[in-house]
């Protein structure tokens, strides 16, 4: 019988600024979440927060893009939203876009990512969670964990490994997908995922179609037409045996590689693998943060979570990335520390370009 893991987040507000969830609010949740497995809806859930995100992840049976299931997540945000207003907490309630719920989270502020598979012998899921970034930060990182010889050495020494994994790829804008191949389709790949702000790797499979990685991938400015705050992803990959090893699956968060996000969203900034203790960006709001938890799936239970990043390796990775922000930040408003104007098109630019517009003469 196959378990399904749905992580669905939402930032309901968070104290002070955008900088972390407040505790009531996820004593709110864990009650909530904590009823629904009393009453058989969900088999198991964990709640936890990356930055100014509440993240619930919860398994059940009922499959993915469940009504019941996506209904209790909205249902959460709200009580959880109710107790942000009376406390003041900042942007209580941002990521609840709609006023009703319609059947499914997807589209109406919160993001989800969804897997369903049956158990194997033994099932190691890691699930990683960042603020202040937006869904391409998973691009870099899935092709290193998943075609990259260099990073997973698996894909050259496991027989297991060695056929290449394949890459479902979303484009945010044209509202379209494409499944490519790898390796014989890197190339290709690449010339997508190059552009994280349009071009997003949703899912990988095995050749043989069983799911390896599942991503959120909803854009908070494209879903309101205005900057509401930057999108947060979550990201779910499984490890081991037909998938690579859990050490190759963080391997590639020792390099801080480049996302957007940071300040207002609107500057490019590094990636910052933290433990789930330190998961609170406060400078210049960044650098965007990045926690992982493995779980042990044992019959749908999520047995106690591991903190993939509470670990001394990732201390230069932590430092590099402080350094890298040291550079950027001496660039202040300018680009390439800014992003480019296409990417500022929901911030509180066009404001000021409004505002100018009458001033501009031919030359």
């Amino acid at each position: 019988m196959k378990v399904t893991v749905s992580v669905i987040k939402a930032d309901i507000g968070s104290h002070p600024g955008h900088q972390r969830v407040h505790p009531k609010t996820l004593e709110q949740a864990r009650k909530s979440l904590q009823k629904a497995k009393r009453s058989g809806k969900l088999i198991d859930f964990y709640v936890t927060h990356a930055g100014d995100d509440l993240e619930l992840i919860m398994t059940h049976r009922k499959g993915e893009n469940n009504r019941e299931i996506h209904k209790l997540a909205w249902n959460t945000f709200e009580a959880c939203t109710k107790i942000a207003k009376r406390l003041k907490l900042y942007g209580a309630g941002q990521d609840l876009l709609a006023n009703t719920f319609s059947g499914n989270v997807r589209g109406m502020g919160p993001g989800a990512s969804e897997i369903e598979f049956k158990e194997r012998k033994s099932e190691p899921l890691l699930i990683f969670m960042a603020d202040k970034t937006e869904p391409g930060a998973w691009n870099y990182i899935l092709y290193k964990i998943f075609a990259d010889p260099f990073n997973t050495a698996g894909l050259v020494i496991a027989p297991n490994l060695h056929d290449g994994f394949v890459f479902e790829v979303h484009d945010l804008i044209g509202h379209k997908k494409i499944k490519l191949s790898a390796p014989e389709e890197i190339y290709d790949i690449l010339a997508l995922i190059g552009t994280p702000s349009r071009y997003v790797i949703k899912r990988v499979y095995t050749k043989s179609g069983e799911i390896a990685a599942s991503t959120s991938t909803d854009r908070l400015s494209l879903i309101a037409g205005k900057y509401v705050g930057k999108d947060d992803p979550v990201m779910m990959v499984r490890a081991q045996h037909d998938f690579p090893a859990v050490g190759e699956c963080v391997e590639p968060f020792a390099m801080p590689h480049l996302v957007a996000g940071g300040m207002r969203g609107s500057h490019n900034m590094p990636l910052m693998p933290v433990s789930e203790k330190d998961n609170h960006p406060t400078r210049f709001d960044g650098p965007p943060r990045v926690i992982g938890l493995g779980f042990q799936i044992s019959k749908g239970t999520l047995l106690s979570p591991v903190d993939l990043f509470d670990d001394v390796a990732f201390d230069r990775a932590r430092e590099k990335a402080s350094e890298i922000t040291d550079y950027l930040r001496l660039h202040g408003p300018l680009m390439p520390h800014r992003l480019p104007p296409e990417e500022m098109e929901y911030t509180t630019l066009p404001h000021v370009l409004e505002k100018l517009k009458k001033r501009f003469k031919k030359m």
